[in-house]
């Protein structure tokens, strides 16, 4: 019988030690993403004449930003792809919350390997979207290619039409997205790696949730994106 319960005793602490190491494996590979999604929008940037427009980043509510979404094909889909998102509030922006994207209709690219993918999303309806953490793209919020340069055209109907403007960057070759059906879902398993707890995307989007340590690279590359575009005029 005292053999019997050592063994238990073993296995639970076996199991615990296991949980420990994919909770920290978990949050290292989203502290990993962050820092790839700010390079992202920092390496767009210092490409001002193929980057997203001044203008753009002074209308967003929230931008969002998928590294590394998938892999190679004539037609893709997200499947599995993670991404981080902030938005605009009272003091600044938010704490990052963090989401998947699955499914999807995409423009033509060919033999692609490792697409990068930033949305901004551009309005309130957009915003509550994306705080509902639950829509599809092109169905609950309407999403088109987004302008790009250093200044947006004035004629076109990208600031009162459209509820997420889409891009995509692949061999550093930098356009906006045609992008359709897409399903963008709150990403549970990266929200309790970063924040120890179950917080809703709602609160961390508000500005209710203080800004982890963690995040402050990618908060930074998304403050200076407009600074970048500014200073390259």
């Amino acid at each position: 019988m005292v053999r019997f319960v050592k063994k238990i005793m073993t296995c639970v602490a076996l199991l615990s030690m296991t949980s420990i190491a994919w909770a920290g494996s978990d949050r290292a590979q989203t502290i990993d993403r962050m820092d790839h999604a700010g390079a992202v929008l920092h390496e767009i940037m210092a490409a001002p004449d193929r980057g997203i427009p001044e203008e753009v980043l002074e209308h967003a509510k929230c931008v969002a930003v998928v590294p590394h979404l998938l892999k190679g094909g004539f037609v893709f889909g997200a499947e599995n792809g993670r991404g981080v998102a902030t938005c605009r509030t009272a003091n600044g922006w938010s704490a990052p919350a963090f989401f998947t994207i699955t499914g999807g209709s995409w423009g033509a690219q060919i033999g692609v390997e490792g697409v990068d993918l930033v949305m901004i999303i551009q309005n309130d309806r957009g915003m509550r979207d994306l705080i509902g953490s639950k829509f599809e793209l092109g169905g609950d919020a309407s999403a088109a290619a987004g302008p790009v340069g250093r200044h947006a055209s004035a004629d076109t109907d990208w600031k009162l039409e459209t509820e997420v403007l889409t891009y995509s960057r692949a061999r550093g070759i930098f356009a906006g997205l045609t992008l359709t059906g897409a399903a963008i879902r709150r990403d549970d398993d990266s929200t309790d790696a970063i924040y120890g707890r179950e917080i809703s995307t709602g609160r961390i989007l508000r500005g209710e949730v203080a800004v982890p340590d963690s995040a402050h690279s990618f908060l930074d590359a998304v403050m200076n994106a407009k600074a970048q575009s500014i200073a390259s005029n």
